[in-house]
């Protein structure tokens, strides 16, 4: 499935919101990354990503997540979800 990043503003926080969907490869986590960064820097506002609807993340692409996670004005929520469905899922074919 190819990756979907949509930007919202959260209404009680007034943060820019970039939910993903789909998977998350290498070029489309850079290009999350450059984005994220460029918003934080233009709107001087805090970012939050939501991964919650993430369906594939590779290891490439979970380093450039965890440069996100290490940035100030960066925030990353919905890994914890994203985590646990793909741990029912092995469980499942187990």
């Amino acid at each position: 499935m190819p990756t979907n990043i949509t930007e919202t503003v959260h209404s009680e926080t007034g943060k820019i919101v970039l939910r993903v969907e789909g998977d998350l490869f290498l070029e489309d986590a850079v290009l999350l990354e450059r984005i994220a960064k460029g918003l934080v820097e233009e709107e001087s506002k805090g970012v939050m990503i939501d991964l919650a609807d993430l369906d594939f993340l590779d290891s490439e692409s979970a380093a450039v997540v965890k440069r996100l996670i290490e940035t100030d004005g960066i925030e990353v929520n919905g890994l914890e979800i994203f985590l646990q469905s793909a741990i029912d899922l092995v469980e499942r074919g187990a």
